[in-house]
């Protein structure tokens, strides 16, 4: 995978990006470039399959603009599958973070993503194929965080299921 030339957000160049992490920020915008120099250990998606990632029913942004109110990690998920665990987590009335919210998230507060304490994306799944059953997820790998996605049916031991109290403007 070769890095970006320009920052997707902003179009800067990669000089002016943070630290030369596996998940970099751009120091013009501060959205998390997910690229480092030489090879990209960042994420185990292939170029253009993030775009394909969507927001499932009730998920969807509210605007534009919003915050997410009580937010958790979902380590009571630990174990537990995705699909299992978005259940639990609709009945008690709140709602599964997104790919966008997850990224967002440890970008403004990278200290929620901490070795076994890592999380799944379950608000989001892949829309291109039917059936597609790759749920997002951010983990801790080789000391840096990683993008990469699990089967829905699959619980793992070290990954909950984030999520939200609300979404509100």
């Amino acid at each position: 995978m070769t890095p970006p030339q320009r920052c997707p957000s902003c179009s800067s160049s990669p000089a002016s990006w943070s630290r030369p992490s596996r998940l970099s920020r751009c120091c013009a915008c501060r959205a998390p470039t997910a690229q480092a120099p030489g090879r990209d250990r960042s994420t185990n998606h292939a170029d253009g399959d993030l775009a394909k990632y969507h927001p499932v029913e009730d998920c969807a942004p509210p605007g534009a603009a919003y915050l997410l109110v009580d937010v958790e990690r979902g380590e009571e998920f630990c174990n537990v599958t995705p699909e299992d665990a978005t259940a639990t987590i609709r009945t008690r009335g709140r709602t599964p973070l997104t790919i966008d919210e997850g990224i967002a998230l440890v970008t403004q507060a990278p200290h929620v993503l901490e070795p076994n304490k890592c999380f799944m994306l379950a608000g989001s799944r892949r829309s291109s194929l039917p059936g597609d059953r790759r749920v997002p997820a951010l983990w801790i790998s080789d000391r840096a965080p990683k993008l990469g996605w699990c089967w829905d049916g699959n619980p793992h031991t070290w990954l909950g299921t984030a999520s939200a109290g609300r979404r509100t403007c």
